[in-house]
């Protein structure tokens, strides 16, 4: 009996296009495009084991453990923090239910805090007289809020200083809507006023001081969060999940991860550090963020004309872009806004939290699994709640350990990572620091950060070559609250998209960016990575993202009573994102499907001709070459994928197993290119990189054909063919790693 080649299978298994019925699977010969139906092949995982894994996942263990991580603020490096530290190693150490092994390692990182003598300030001010103080602590609903060590709202990095000038309202602080401003106000001396969103937060500054605009200030619109909602007497916390008016979004304002002052070295105590004033990427200027109560009462006074309708927000006012300043009927007529910033910098001792199985049979490769543990406040849901899952799947797992009922076939670690919300600072310093083992040794990276944003369904991206196994995994694990339907199909309805190759499935999304800790991982080091999660309903709020986030009222009541009742979603997580993990550690042959990645490029090169081929053409640039190298690596998957699927591993020696799961192991290795992109700190992935323009392809091919249709220049023109020549060539290249070694 053959059965369909379905997702979580090995290798690079070429699948029937449009359709997932049926008992076959297909395979392609070296120029042939037809057919072939192969048999299926053993991934030797045992299933049984993975059901009781999720059969012991325990809800009301996470949600002790989310209780005990939420118990005190634990912003990076203060006391709190330390607190989760030893919390973890105690969990991670102990002889019933730990791991073989559980340690701490401390880096000397480049830190930004508020002055604690010296408060923060943002004012509206007429010959020195106060007429409004903006808020400097949220108002508290409560116990968690009085907590003293509760940090004031400020912007990490941003440069102490006084700033004091007209107001002005500036969107989203892209330099597009600058622009926009400058065309018909004079915006030196000016101070902005900008809504989260658009651009990166520490780029909203940046962005401003080329026009002369002297200090930013940035709030958190109602209408881009709350659905609107403003009030605190029945319309948001505590009544609901929306955020309240005096809520104000903590933040990292620099533009690159990991220390700032050891880039591509680890931050020890000795290592060198360049001049603090050679540091890129953060504020020239003061920045602050506010709340939207406070913004409401500076926006709704500004004068001048009314902003582009794309700029309104959930204010029941109209949002003028200023004189510069407010209008001549408002009380703050002829009145400054004045903001004294009173930010430091210190190196500070920061510590990851590393734990490990070790494997049975291959102990030198390595399946890694990594939440970091800092947050901005409480942290109940960012990153608490993927803390509390990773701890709920080491209890089970080192149980299984201790017990002498289960160890994997390769190594699994384990990071809790520190001061990532300062740019996910732990997570970057230990791939710079073990950079050489873990390139040559890491199968994969399983990146939980935030394990529940919402209860509606899951949600993930990944390397394409990760689909598989993320679909399997969903397949095997049940919705909350369903007897019958599982987290795929589930999924499925939230989030799908059509294939070429299956039809309709659910949607994996792309790494492009630095969100979260796993950057470092892929974009670095080209190691295979995922980030798994549960959302809430997108059809039912425009919130981008949970309302609480950053805020003091992260909590565990908000979690409790508004994110996840029951913690049902986060025994989800931790049932899939395990599941996941097991397969991976525990696969005879690994279960990544590179045709998968064969579609991605496939899906990137169509953009690429549709949007760049005729204006390439006309200056002279082929995209033969691209077209080439992409059709190079599908034909290479396919013969991978026959490989595979005559060999009967079983009967195979060890090296040969070895010597496949290597090629698909370093398949996203394959693709980077350390010159592709000088001035992207540690961007070395010419697929993924992050890209500044909006089209779904090649990041440097599309910024630079980008840069060179809005210039017109040759030169750019130059850099569109190199960064075409870049990719051609990555994609050539990791064809060649798929193909047998001569």
């Amino acid at each position: 009996m053959k059965k369909l080649l379905l997702f979580g299978l090995g290798g690079c298994a070429l699948f029937t296009v449009g359709i997932l019925i049926g008992h076959f699977a297909i395979q392609q010969s070296d120029t042939d495009t037809s057919p072939v139906w192969v048999p299926e092949i053993s991934q030797d995982v045992d299933e049984s084991f993975i059901e009781k894994f999720i059969a012991e996942v325990d809800n009301m263990e996470i949600e002790r453990n989310l209780k005990e991580l939420t118990k005190v603020p634990h912003m990076a490096t203060t006391k709190g923090d330390e607190e989760t530290v030893q919390y973890v190693l105690k969990r991670w150490q102990d002889p019933t239910s730990g791991l073989d092994q559980a340690w701490r390692e401390e880096y000397l990182v480049h830190l930004s805090f508020p002055d604690k003598n010296q408060k923060n300030s943002v004012k509206v001010v007429n010959l020195d007289a106060t007429l409004l103080l903006v808020t400097e602590r949220e108002k508290n609903y409560t116990s968690d809020q009085n907590d003293p060590e509760v940090v004031q709202p400020y912007a990490a990095y941003s440069p102490a200083g006084h700033a004091k000038g007209k107001l002005i309202y500036a969107n989203q602080g892209k330099t597009s809507d600058y622009e926009h401003l400058n065309n018909t106000l004079n915006l030196t001396g000016t101070i902005a006023i900008v809504r989260y969103g658009g651009a990166g937060r520490g780029a909203k500054a940046i962005n401003a001081a080329p026009f002369g605009v002297i200090g930013v200030l940035v709030y958190t619109d109602p209408g881009d969060i709350n659905d609107g909602l403003m009030s605190d007497l029945n319309e948001t916390y505590p009544h609901s999940w929306y955020l309240p008016p005096s809520g104000v979004e903590r933040g990292s304002y620099n533009s690159q991860f990991g220390d700032l002052l050891t880039p591509y070295l680890a931050a020890k105590q000795d290592t060198y550090r360049i001049p603090k004033e050679t540091i890129t990427g953060l504020p020239p200027i003061p920045t602050q963020p506010i709340g939207f109560e406070d913004a409401f009462k500076l926006i709704c006074e500004l004068g001048g004309e009314p902003s582009p309708e794309s700029w309104h927000g959930g204010f029941n006012c109209t949002y003028n872009v200023g004189g510069p300043g407010f209008r001549a009927s408002s009380i703050f007529n002829n009145s400054d806004v004045k903001m004294d910033i009173y930010n430091k910098e210190e190196l500070k001792n920061s510590s990851n939290v590393m734990g490990v199985i070790r494997g049975s049979v291959e102990p030198d490769r390595y399946v890694i699994y990594g939440n970091h543990r800092d947050s901005w406040v409480h942290g109940a849901i960012d990153p608490s709640s993927g803390t509390a899952v990773m701890l709920e799947i080491t209890r089970v797992l080192g149980k299984m350990v201790k017990e002498g009922k289960w160890r994997p076939r390769r190594s699994i670690i384990f990071g809790s990572w520190g001061a990532e919300e300062f740019g996910l600072i732990g997570s970057a310093e230990y791939t710079e620091e073990y950079y050489t083992k873990l390139f040559e040794r890491s199968v994969a990276y399983i990146n939980v950060d935030i394990s529940v944003f919402g209860n509606a369904t899951l949600q993930a991206s990944g390397s394409p070559s990760t689909q598989s196994v993320l679909f399997t995994a969903s397949k095997q694990v049940k919705t909350p609250g369903h007897n019958s339907a599982s987290v795929y199909d589930n999924w499925l309805q939230y989030f799908n998209r059509s294939s070429p190759t299956y039809g309709l499935i659910p949607n994996v999304g792309h790494l492009t960016g630095a969100g979260s800790d796993y950057a470092a991982f892929i974009h670095f080091l080209g190691i295979t990575s995922m980030d798994i999660s549960y959302t809430y309903d997108r059809s039912k709020t425009k919130a981008r993202i949970y309302p609480a986030y950053h805020t003091a009222y992260d909590t565990f009541d908000y979690a409790s009573k508004f994110i996840d009742p029951g913690f049902t979603s986060h025994q989800t997580v931790a049932r899939t994102a395990g599941n996941v993990l097991l397969r991976l550690a525990d696969s005879l042959l690994l279960p990544f499907n590179c045709s998968d990645y064969a579609e991605s490029l496939e899906q990137y090169l169509q953009v690429a001709l549709d949007n760049f081929q005729e204006e390439l053409s006309k200056h002279g640039i082929s995209m033969d070459p691209l077209k080439s190298a992409v059709l190079k690596f599908r034909l290479a998957a396919t013969n991978l994928d026959r490989v595979i699927h005559q060999s009967d591993f079983a009967k195979e020696t060890p090296y040969k197993i070895r010597r496949i799961n290597d090629q698909l192991m370093l398949l996203d290795r394959a693709f980077l290119d350390p010159m592709a992109f000088p001035d992207k700190y540690a961007y070395r992935h010419v697929i993924w990189a992050s890209r500044s323009s909006g089209l779904a392809t090649f990041p440097g091919l599309a910024d630079a054909f980008e840069g060179a249709k809005n210039s017109g220049l040759k030169q750019d023109w130059s850099k569109a063919h190199k960064h075409l020549s870049i990719v051609a060539q990555a994609i050539a290249g990791a064809a060649s790693t798929l193909e047998e070694v001569i």
